[in-house]
Protein backbone atom coordinates (compact mmCIF):
# COMPACT_ATOMS: atom_id res chain seq x y z
CA UNK A 1 0.00 0.00 0.00
CA UNK A 2 1.12 3.53 -0.52
CA UNK A 3 0.45 7.03 0.75
CA UNK A 4 0.94 10.33 -0.90
CA UNK A 5 2.95 13.53 0.36
CA UNK A 6 2.50 17.07 -1.69
CA UNK A 7 3.62 20.20 -2.18
CA UNK A 8 2.00 23.57 -3.83
CA UNK A 9 3.08 26.71 -4.93
CA UNK A 10 1.99 29.75 -7.73
CA UNK A 11 3.38 32.84 -8.51
CA UNK A 12 2.25 35.33 -10.83
CA UNK A 13 5.56 35.73 -12.41
CA UNK A 14 7.16 38.55 -13.98
CA UNK A 15 4.81 39.92 -16.46
CA UNK A 16 1.26 39.71 -15.33
CA UNK A 17 -0.67 41.50 -12.50
CA UNK A 18 -3.09 38.72 -11.98
CA UNK A 19 -2.84 35.53 -11.51
CA UNK A 20 -5.54 33.19 -13.87
CA UNK A 21 -4.21 30.11 -12.41
CA UNK A 22 -5.78 27.86 -9.80
CA UNK A 23 -4.60 24.96 -7.89
CA UNK A 24 -6.84 22.29 -5.98
CA UNK A 25 -5.31 19.65 -3.59
CA UNK A 26 -6.28 17.66 -0.89
CA UNK A 27 -5.32 13.98 0.42
CA UNK A 28 -6.54 12.70 -2.79
CA UNK A 29 -6.84 15.22 -5.80
CA UNK A 30 -4.33 17.01 -7.14
CA UNK A 31 -5.32 19.86 -9.93
CA UNK A 32 -3.67 22.61 -11.53
CA UNK A 33 -6.10 24.93 -14.30
CA UNK A 34 -5.00 27.93 -16.20
CA UNK A 35 -7.46 30.46 -16.88
CA UNK A 36 -7.53 32.09 -20.26
CA UNK A 37 -10.47 35.15 -21.58
CA UNK A 38 -8.11 38.03 -21.17
CA UNK A 39 -9.46 40.67 -18.06
CA UNK A 40 -10.44 38.76 -14.91
CA UNK A 41 -12.25 36.38 -16.82
CA UNK A 42 -9.51 33.77 -16.51
CA UNK A 43 -9.06 33.51 -13.15
CA UNK A 44 -13.17 33.13 -13.15
CA UNK A 45 -12.51 30.50 -15.32
CA UNK A 46 -9.95 28.32 -13.36
CA UNK A 47 -11.49 29.21 -10.16
CA UNK A 48 -14.88 27.71 -11.74
CA UNK A 49 -13.07 24.63 -12.37
CA UNK A 50 -11.55 24.16 -8.80
CA UNK A 51 -15.12 25.11 -7.14
CA UNK A 52 -16.64 22.28 -9.21
CA UNK A 53 -12.97 19.75 -7.75
CA UNK A 54 -13.72 20.50 -4.30
CA UNK A 55 -17.53 19.02 -4.85
CA UNK A 56 -16.07 15.91 -6.29
CA UNK A 57 -16.90 12.40 -4.73
CA UNK A 58 -13.91 11.43 -3.94
CA UNK A 59 -14.85 7.83 -2.77
CA UNK A 60 -16.92 7.14 -6.18
CA UNK A 61 -16.37 4.19 -7.53
CA UNK A 62 -15.67 5.28 -11.34
CA UNK A 63 -13.13 7.63 -10.41
CA UNK A 64 -12.48 8.34 -14.45
CA UNK A 65 -16.19 9.10 -14.88
CA UNK A 66 -16.52 10.99 -11.97
CA UNK A 67 -13.60 13.50 -13.38
CA UNK A 68 -15.27 13.30 -17.06
CA UNK A 69 -18.49 14.34 -14.89
CA UNK A 70 -16.56 17.13 -13.16
CA UNK A 71 -15.61 18.38 -16.61
CA UNK A 72 -18.84 18.72 -17.97
CA UNK A 73 -20.09 20.30 -15.01
CA UNK A 74 -17.41 23.17 -15.50
CA UNK A 75 -18.25 23.50 -19.28
CA UNK A 76 -21.87 24.19 -18.06
CA UNK A 77 -20.98 26.44 -15.27
CA UNK A 78 -18.64 28.49 -17.95
CA UNK A 79 -21.45 28.38 -20.54
CA UNK A 80 -24.05 29.69 -18.36
CA UNK A 81 -21.81 32.62 -17.20
CA UNK A 82 -20.71 33.66 -20.29
CA UNK A 83 -24.66 33.55 -21.61
CA UNK A 84 -25.29 36.28 -18.73
CA UNK A 85 -22.35 38.03 -19.41
CA UNK A 86 -20.79 38.46 -23.16
CA UNK A 87 -17.79 39.68 -22.24
CA UNK A 88 -17.03 36.39 -20.98
CA UNK A 89 -17.91 34.14 -24.08
CA UNK A 90 -14.29 33.96 -24.41
CA UNK A 91 -13.06 32.79 -21.00
CA UNK A 92 -12.17 28.97 -20.64
CA UNK A 93 -9.45 27.20 -18.70
CA UNK A 94 -7.01 24.28 -18.96
CA UNK A 95 -7.46 21.32 -16.53
CA UNK A 96 -5.35 18.34 -15.39
CA UNK A 97 -6.06 16.58 -12.19
CA UNK A 98 -4.88 13.18 -10.50
CA UNK A 99 -7.27 11.63 -8.44
CA UNK A 100 -5.87 8.56 -6.46
CA UNK A 101 -7.79 5.77 -5.69
CA UNK A 102 -5.84 4.19 -2.96
CA UNK A 103 -4.02 2.33 -5.64
CA UNK A 104 -3.25 4.15 -8.73
CA UNK A 105 -4.02 7.41 -10.16
CA UNK A 106 -7.27 8.32 -12.16
CA UNK A 107 -5.83 11.26 -14.24
CA UNK A 108 -8.18 13.45 -16.47
CA UNK A 109 -6.55 16.08 -18.67
CA UNK A 110 -7.29 18.67 -21.11
CA UNK A 111 -5.47 21.85 -22.59
CA UNK A 112 -2.10 22.41 -21.93
CA UNK A 113 -1.01 21.85 -18.38
CA UNK A 114 1.33 19.41 -17.94
CA UNK A 115 1.83 16.44 -15.96
CA UNK A 116 5.08 14.71 -15.38
CA UNK A 117 6.23 11.86 -13.73
CA UNK A 118 9.83 11.47 -12.13
CA UNK A 119 10.57 7.21 -11.73
CA UNK A 120 13.81 5.89 -11.50
CA UNK A 121 15.29 9.32 -11.29
CA UNK A 122 13.76 9.24 -15.24
CA UNK A 123 11.18 12.29 -16.05
CA UNK A 124 8.17 11.69 -18.66
CA UNK A 125 5.30 13.47 -19.59
CA UNK A 126 2.53 11.52 -18.88
CA UNK A 127 0.23 14.12 -20.64
CA UNK A 128 0.02 14.89 -24.21
CA UNK A 129 -0.52 18.80 -25.12
CA UNK A 130 -3.99 19.94 -26.61
CA UNK A 131 -2.59 22.18 -28.98
CA UNK A 132 -1.64 22.95 -32.69
CA UNK A 133 1.81 22.74 -32.80
CA UNK A 134 1.56 19.35 -31.01
CA UNK A 135 -1.06 18.02 -33.09
CA UNK A 136 1.70 18.73 -35.82
CA UNK A 137 4.35 17.02 -34.03
CA UNK A 138 1.97 13.90 -33.91
CA UNK A 139 1.60 13.82 -37.31
CA UNK A 140 5.10 14.26 -37.99
CA UNK A 141 5.11 17.69 -39.88
CA UNK A 142 7.19 19.71 -37.04
CA UNK A 143 9.92 18.22 -35.14
CA UNK A 144 9.49 18.39 -31.17
CA UNK A 145 12.53 21.17 -31.10
CA UNK A 146 11.13 23.38 -33.68
CA UNK A 147 7.99 22.98 -31.04
CA UNK A 148 9.15 24.34 -27.99
CA UNK A 149 10.30 27.51 -29.71
CA UNK A 150 7.21 27.80 -32.02
CA UNK A 151 5.60 31.33 -31.45
CA UNK A 152 2.31 29.79 -31.60
CA UNK A 153 3.15 26.74 -28.99
CA UNK A 154 0.52 27.70 -26.69
CA UNK A 155 -2.56 27.53 -29.44
CA UNK A 156 -4.86 25.35 -27.84
CA UNK A 157 -6.86 22.70 -29.74
CA UNK A 158 -8.98 21.38 -26.97
CA UNK A 159 -9.65 23.33 -23.59
CA UNK A 160 -12.91 24.20 -21.42
CA UNK A 161 -14.51 26.81 -22.87
CA UNK A 162 -17.94 28.84 -22.84
CA UNK A 163 -20.05 27.54 -25.38
CA UNK A 164 -17.64 24.72 -26.48
CA UNK A 165 -18.16 21.03 -25.53
CA UNK A 166 -14.22 19.40 -25.57
CA UNK A 167 -14.04 16.09 -23.94
CA UNK A 168 -10.42 15.30 -21.37
CA UNK A 169 -7.75 12.55 -21.77
CA UNK A 170 -9.27 10.42 -19.08
CA UNK A 171 -6.49 7.24 -18.11
CA UNK A 172 -5.36 5.78 -15.16
CA UNK A 173 -1.90 5.88 -13.95
CA UNK A 174 -0.28 3.04 -12.17
CA UNK A 175 2.17 4.27 -9.29
CA UNK A 176 5.16 2.72 -7.55
CA UNK A 177 6.94 3.58 -4.77
CA UNK A 178 9.25 6.65 -5.09
CA UNK A 179 6.92 7.93 -8.07
CA UNK A 180 7.32 11.97 -7.88
CA UNK A 181 4.52 13.53 -10.01
CA UNK A 182 4.39 17.45 -11.27
CA UNK A 183 1.17 19.03 -12.04
CA UNK A 184 2.56 22.36 -13.47
CA UNK A 185 0.84 25.18 -15.84
CA UNK A 186 2.61 26.16 -18.94
CA UNK A 187 4.16 29.25 -17.17
CA UNK A 188 6.97 26.82 -15.93
CA UNK A 189 6.76 23.95 -18.99
CA UNK A 190 7.29 27.51 -22.10
CA UNK A 191 10.37 28.55 -20.88
CA UNK A 192 11.84 25.52 -18.19
CA UNK A 193 13.01 22.78 -20.71
CA UNK A 194 12.24 18.62 -19.82
CA UNK A 195 15.43 18.42 -19.01
CA UNK A 196 15.62 21.42 -16.50
CA UNK A 197 12.58 20.52 -14.50
CA UNK A 198 13.99 16.35 -14.50
CA UNK A 199 17.36 18.04 -13.26
CA UNK A 200 15.17 20.34 -10.34
CA UNK A 201 12.84 17.15 -9.61
CA UNK A 202 16.02 15.21 -8.68
CA UNK A 203 18.12 17.39 -6.96
CA UNK A 204 16.05 17.58 -3.28
CA UNK A 205 14.00 15.33 -1.41
CA UNK A 206 12.50 18.12 0.00
CA UNK A 207 8.55 19.15 -2.02
CA UNK A 208 8.54 22.49 -0.98
CA UNK A 209 12.04 23.55 -1.67
CA UNK A 210 11.59 21.53 -5.10
CA UNK A 211 8.65 23.59 -6.14
CA UNK A 212 10.08 27.06 -5.31
CA UNK A 213 13.02 25.98 -6.82
CA UNK A 214 10.86 25.32 -10.03
CA UNK A 215 9.13 28.73 -9.32
CA UNK A 216 11.87 30.58 -9.38
CA UNK A 217 13.18 28.76 -12.39
CA UNK A 218 10.90 30.21 -14.30
CA UNK A 219 11.29 33.67 -12.97
CA UNK A 220 14.53 33.48 -13.79
CA UNK A 221 13.88 33.00 -17.51
CA UNK A 222 11.35 36.03 -17.19
CA UNK A 223 8.54 34.58 -15.86
CA UNK A 224 6.09 35.77 -19.03
CA UNK A 225 2.99 33.58 -17.31
CA UNK A 226 1.42 32.36 -14.00
CA UNK A 227 3.36 29.95 -12.87
CA UNK A 228 1.64 26.52 -10.60
CA UNK A 229 3.46 23.37 -9.34
CA UNK A 230 1.40 20.90 -7.20
CA UNK A 231 4.06 18.11 -6.99
CA UNK A 232 2.65 14.60 -5.12
CA UNK A 233 5.08 11.74 -4.32
CA UNK A 234 4.25 8.16 -3.76
CA UNK A 235 5.95 6.63 -0.46
CA UNK A 236 5.09 3.08 1.52
CA UNK A 237 2.05 3.50 3.53
CA UNK A 238 3.06 3.90 7.22
CA UNK A 239 6.65 4.87 6.40
CA UNK A 240 6.49 9.01 5.73
CA UNK A 241 10.21 9.38 5.88
CA UNK A 242 10.65 7.33 3.07
CA UNK A 243 13.02 8.27 0.34
CA UNK A 244 14.09 6.42 -3.15
CA UNK A 245 17.28 5.85 -4.17
CA UNK A 246 17.34 8.28 -6.66
CA UNK A 247 16.69 11.15 -4.12
CA UNK A 248 19.07 9.65 -0.83
CA UNK A 249 21.69 12.68 -0.16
Amino acid sequence: MYALRHAVGTDPGQRREANEDSVFFSERLYAVADGMGGHAYGEVASSIAVAVLAELDVDADDPLSALAGATREIAVRLTDLAEENFDMRGMGTTLTALLWDGERFAVGHIGDSRCYLVRDGELTQITRDHTMVQALVDEGRMAAEQAAEHPGRSMLMRALQAGSAHDPDLFFQDVEAGDRYLICSDGLSDVVTAEEIAELLTADPDGDQTVRALIAAANARGGPDNITCVLVDVVPAGNASWLPTWLQP
